[in-house]
């Protein structure tokens, strides 16, 4: 019988017993191949998530499996980590006065030279950083480090690359580009990606599977889009959408008869209208401008609703609206 690539059975980290801290009672799985997200708020326990799986961490209780086999904590290796995976922290780890080259090539032995060179330099080029071969690690941009840090974990062919916060420290013209990179990575080398993330838009571009955390707890775990349309929770409906979350009052001032808690209607789910005669009335109290389209704060005396406009609406003006779709949660 086939086992999961890596899969984590009733893991539970705690650093404090007074404090909520590190995750409770995980059970999830990541198959081979692929790219894995995991997303939540700061202190959600996501970043301790990735060490438990590398090894830098041991659970105080349950277990984790690499192909069925127990993942061998720090107290149980001289040289914490687990062998066929890489990390890539946040801190880079880059000897920041050697050559970008040189930083990468550190990391192969010098029994074939050539063989050495030429894949040092495969590497770079694709991550398109083989122009930076010759500068330092202290002269290049955040972003720029990042690359090369990701090439140091690439270049010993592990089986798994743990990304944490891969995006953190790259400006949004070169983010787009760096994630397809990464995702490039994966489908031609055949790597696993694990990665952390708070920015939903880096999760749902890229991932093939998503796990959503809170408070430590894996709330639910599946394919973006089934996650985005169809949330099980309403935190992965405002996390995920940024959807509105309204209680059963609320749901029924724009016109939703529910006998559930709470419901949860995407920004996208809101169509506006200009019938001022409508029940469903509401008034503009903030417009901002996001390109081809504008946010919207939508205000009655129930509720407050986020919705989007192709066209610009005057702050202050009445608007009717109709709710095309939403989720009940019980």
């Amino acid at each position: 019988m086939s086992h999961p690539l890596i899969e984590l059975q009733n893991v539970t980290r705690q650093y404090t017993p007074e404090i909520p801290s590190g995750v409770k009672n995980v059970s999830v799985a990541v198959r081979k191949g692929g790219v894995t997200a995991i997303i939540g708020e700061s202190g959600s326990g996501k970043s301790t998530l990735l060490k438990l799986i590398y090894g830098l961490l041991a659970p105080d209780e349950g277990d984790l499996l690499y192909e069925g086999a127990h993942i061998k904590g720090p107290h149980e290796k001289l040289i914490p980590g687990h062998d066929a995976m890489k990390m890539v922290s946040q801190d880079f780890s880059l000897n920041i006065y050697a050559k970008a080259y040189d930083n990468i090539a550190a990391l192969l032995p010098n029994t074939d030279v050539p063989a050495k060179q030429q894949r040092t330099l495969e590497v770079m080029e694709l991550l398109r950083i083989d122009h930076l071969r010759n500068k330092r690690a202290v002269d290049l941009s955040g972003g720029e480090q990042q690359r090369v840090a990701i090439a140091r974990a690439v270049i010993t062919r592990p089986e798994v690359i743990l990304l944490d916060e891969p995006f953190s420290q790259v400006d949004a013209i070169l983010k787009s580009q760096l994630r397809a990179d990464i995702k490039s990575l994966s489908a031609q080398l055949g790597i696993t990606i694990i990665m952390v993330t708070h920015d939903p838009a880096d999760a749902l571009s890229m991932a093939d599977e998503l796990w959503i955390l809170k408070d430590g707890r894996l709330l639910e775990s599946g394919a973006p889009k089934q996650l985005y349309y169809h949330p099980q929770n309403s935190y992965t409906a405002r996390l995920l959408a940024g959807s509105n979350i309204l209680n059963q009052k609320q749901a029924a001032s724009v016109g939703i008869d529910t006998h559930s808690a709470e419901i949860s209607i995407r920004p996208d789910q809101v169509v506006l209208g200009d019938d001022t005669s409508s029940e469903n009335l509401f008034t503009v109290r903030q417009q901002l401008f996001k390109g081809f389209y504008y946010e919207l704060l939508l205000e009655n005396s129930m509720c407050r609703l986020r919705a989007i406009s192709l066209n610009e609406i005057t702050v202050g003006a009445p608007v009717s609206i109709i709710i095309n779709g939403y989720t009940e949660y019980n």
